[in-house]
């Protein structure tokens, strides 16, 4: 293998699966307003096996400030009650015997600070991510040299695996800010 381009579009799929796992796990994170996102991650035990919560129940936001989990079998109330108590949601459930609604209470100062912080903190693990993809590539044609790569596209390769990584890092950086502007909005 002597072509460098394989090795950079290797490193370029790493570097968009890094973006969209931060993509993920912002999407989690609570921002003041109702995002029915942050319900990914609740599982409910449906018949024996976990299955997400969105599998068993429809889930909407009918205002800013509240979401709404319509059960399809009235039967799952307690359990999907029960779900959510156990996840990191931190939002306590409340049902009137055939709609679970959860009240988004509004963020002090003090928790907004908190989340950016916490935001900062998984968008640099998405930039070490991608840090390591291209380190990893240029290795990979530094190896290649030694097999007989010509020095030129040596250097083009490395270049053209900093212009990706420079991209991607953009692309962390947006993510971040939109993601901060939302949780600093009262």
């Amino acid at each position: 293998m002597l072509d460098p381009k394989q090795a950079l579009q290797e490193s370029e799929e790493f570097m968009q699966a890094a973006i969209e796992y931060l993509d993920d796990v912002l999407a989690r994170i609570r921002a003041g307003k109702a995002n029915v996102r942050i319900l990914d991650g609740v599982r409910v035990d449906y018949y024996g096996s976990l299955v997400p919560l969105s599998n068993v129940a429809s889930v909407t936001t009918p205002d800013a400030k509240t979401i709404a989990i319509q059960p399809w079998e009235k039967g799952l109330i307690p359990v999907l009650e029960k779900a959510i108590l156990d996840s990191d949601v931190g939002i306590t459930p409340q049902n009137n015997g055939e709609i679970i609604r959860l009240a988004i209470p509004p963020m002090t100062e003090e928790r907004r600070k908190q989340l950016v912080k916490q935001v900062r903190g998984e968008g640099e693990e998405a930039k070490i991510s991608i840090r390591n993809a291209r380190r990893d590539t240029i290795e990979k044609v530094k190896k290649m040299v030694k097999d007989g790569l010509s020095e030129d596209r040596q250097k083009d390769a490395e270049a053209e695996a900093q212009k990706i990584h420079d991209k991607y890092i953009k692309k962390v950086d947006d993510l971040l800010a939109e993601k901060e502007k939302e949780i600093m909005t009262v």
